[in-house]
């Protein structure tokens, strides 16, 4: 419960506080990294500036230290609406080396993060100019003096950025043996005075409203606005598919069920002479397919993913991940993780008992370590990449120790609790027509009925339906843009549900209708693929939508991708199981059997 507690307390961080004219602000260096490689992170200290004997942390929530955030106690002294003008903030003597460090960090456009009241500050640490073609001209600069802008309302601070519109950068040349700009240089070193001002404004915005200004706020390209377009192709798709499966399909099976229930004397054994389609094998649709546990597994852990996705969207809609609170996303995914791990232990144990499995034990085991594992040992190579480039993306090895716990004293056991439960409240498996003991040999199929071709196209039709709202996504995920637009994504989230549905149950009817009985799996890997789609548009957006490069940035990006692709394949694929599987009894129900 202590795990648990402290998980919970990170959703509820960020909140403003109140000041008194005269009180101390308190300003964090954060981070610095490359600007087109968002998750490769540095401690803001990391490079040769300003900083204080003794280097105090502020304690942060498990969300911001997933976020890579470290935030630090700075040398600005900031109080509280009382203006500062070009206040001397240190003089630093820097090494030949620590110019190189410098030179290179504004050569791969680093930027930095601040925070003050919650608030993110951006800013870049350096300038860089290039100009002419016969003579070249590379100069590389560095901001020695920040303008901090602060707007507040009454008690409150609203709003918070900082500019360099009127300084001019101090020259960083190559070494360090020379004078330059007019600042004395000796030995082999280079001093550079760091200053900064500090302004006050006055805002009408009241302090519940602040999300609302730095939202407004673009020091990262804004590119997220409400997309219609992407809304109304999703739409017309929905409903040509959804004609497609009502009206098509459901006009093929009232002349299937007219031409079936002619005979309606003998047996459900003597059904099968002189018939042809998918009534002769309703003595086989209903075997057991192989694999049973591991089936049972896809379908519990998709059920809990689908759980988890829908929670977070709407715990959006309420408005509980504001900008202000940095990485409540990230809490709320472990939570609801730990916490939902019950449903997929409940799904799978009790499917697994209904179709007569017998390892319950293994099948629990198999349930809790089907998506944690790949997790595990994707988040183990990329935080080890971190680690070895000195990222603060690379987890604490007490942020370590407390998602282990979570997993060990809440998401296990309750996968064990959801199990037992499951397992113990499972009825029998409701099957339409008895099986027999003896398979039906299936007959050869065309090449349009196999496996690969299935995939294809149940993957692609969901995938084109949230194309283009994966763009935005991967923009928010993978670049600076804040996401607000929840009540389109769960539009959106019901689209691909309700596509990879239909595409799940014409597959299978075509499947039926072919005289192959193998639906199991095949339900589940027709719409799952649409993860395989996801994941190529990963390396898509990656080389031609982003600037990201680097073995940090990589690792992490194609890694998570990955792991990506697999949630949406678990859930699509638990979707389109469960979707086939009513209707089959449906269909099997409406014959006239005896």
């Amino acid at each position: 419960m202590a795990v648990l507690r402290f998980l919970i307390l990170g959703l509820f961080s960020g909140w403003a506080a109140s000041y008194k004219k005269g009180d101390n602000v308190t300003l964090y260096v954060n981070k610095v990294g490359p600007y087109h490689n968002p998750q490769e992170t540095y401690h803001y200290y990391t490079l040769p500036v300003c900083r204080p004997d003794k280097v105090h942390h502020k304690s942060l929530s498990l969300g911001e230290v997933l976020d890579g955030d470290r935030m630090a106690e700075s040398l600005y002294f900031i109080r509280f609406q009382e203006n500062v003008d070009r206040k001397t903030l240190c003089k630093l003597t820097l090494s030949e080396k620590q110019v190189d460090e410098l030179r290179e960090a504004i050569e791969e456009l680093y930027y930095f993060e601040f925070v003050l009241d919650d608030i993110p500050i951006w800013g870049f640490v350096g300038y860089i100019e290039e100009s002419g073609f016969l003579p070249h001209s590379h100069k590389v600069g560095l901001w020695t003096h920040l303008d901090f802008n602060i707007e507040y309302n009454g008690d409150s601070v609203i709003f918070a950025n900082v500019s360099v519109k009127d300084v001019k950068p101090f020259p960083l040349e190559e070494g360090a043996g020379a004078a330059v700009g007019g600042v004395g240089v000796g030995g082999g070193s280079l001093t550079v005075t760091h200053t900064y001002s500090v302004r006050w404004y006055e805002s009408s915005l009241p302090s519940a409203r602040r999300a609302e200004r730095l939202r407004d706020y673009s020091f990262f390209p804004k590119t997220l606005e409400i997309h219609w377009l992407s809304i109304i192709n999703s739409l017309v798709l929905v409903v040509l598919l959804l004609g497609f499966v009502i009206i098509i399909l459901m006009r093929v099976l009232k002349n299937d069920f007219a031409r079936y229930n002619v005979e309606e004397e003998g047996g459900c054994d003597d059904l099968d002479q002189g018939d042809n389609g998918w009534k002769i094998i309703h003595t086989d649709v209903f075997r057991f397919p192989p694999f049973k546990s591991l089936l049972c597994a896809v379908l519990g852990v998709g059920a809990q993913f689908l759980t988890l996705a829908t929670a977070i969207i709407v715990m959006a809609l309420l408005g509980m991940f504001n900008v202000h609170r940095h990485g409540a996303i990230n809490s709320a995914a472990i939570v609801l993780y730990a916490l939902t791990s019950c449903v997929s232990g409940y799904v799978s144990c009790s499917f697994y008992t209904q179709i007569n499995g017998q390892r319950w034990v293994w099948n629990i085991i198999l349930t809790s370590s089907l998506f944690s594992a790949p997790l595990f040992f994707t988040w183990s190579v990329v935080n080890s990449v971190h680690w070895w480039s000195g990222s603060t993306q690379a987890l604490p090895a007490t942020t370590v120790l407390l998602l282990l716990g979570a997993w060990v004293l809440v998401g296990f056991p309750l996968t064990v609790i959801g199990g037992i439960v499951g397992k113990n409240r499972a009825g029998s498996f409701q099957a339409p027509c008895r099986t027999r003991n003896i398979p039906r040999q299936i007959p050869p199929q065309p090449w349009y009925k196999h496996t690969i071709v299935h995939m294809a196209i149940g993957g692609f039709l969901p995938f084109s339906a949230i194309s283009v709202e994966l763009y935005y996504i991967f923009a928010t995920v993978w670049g600076r843009e804040h996401y607000t637009l929840y009540g389109i994504l769960l539009c959106v989230f019901a689209i691909l549900l309700s596509v990879g549905a239909c595409i799940s149950v014409a597959l299978t009817y075509f499947l039926l209708s072919g005289e192959d009985y193998r639906w199991w799996w095949r339900s589940v890997l027709s719409t799952g693929s649409t993860g395989l789609f996801i994941f190529v548009y990963s390396v898509f957006y990656y080389r031609n939508r982003s600037s990201m490069s680097g073995l940090v940035q990589s690792s992490e990006f194609f890694g998570y991708s990955l792991l990506t692709a697999m949630v949406f394949t678990l859930m699509l694929g638990s979707v389109s199981f469960w979707a086939s599987l009513a209707f089959i009894r449906y269909i099997y129900r409406s014959l006239k059997m005896d």
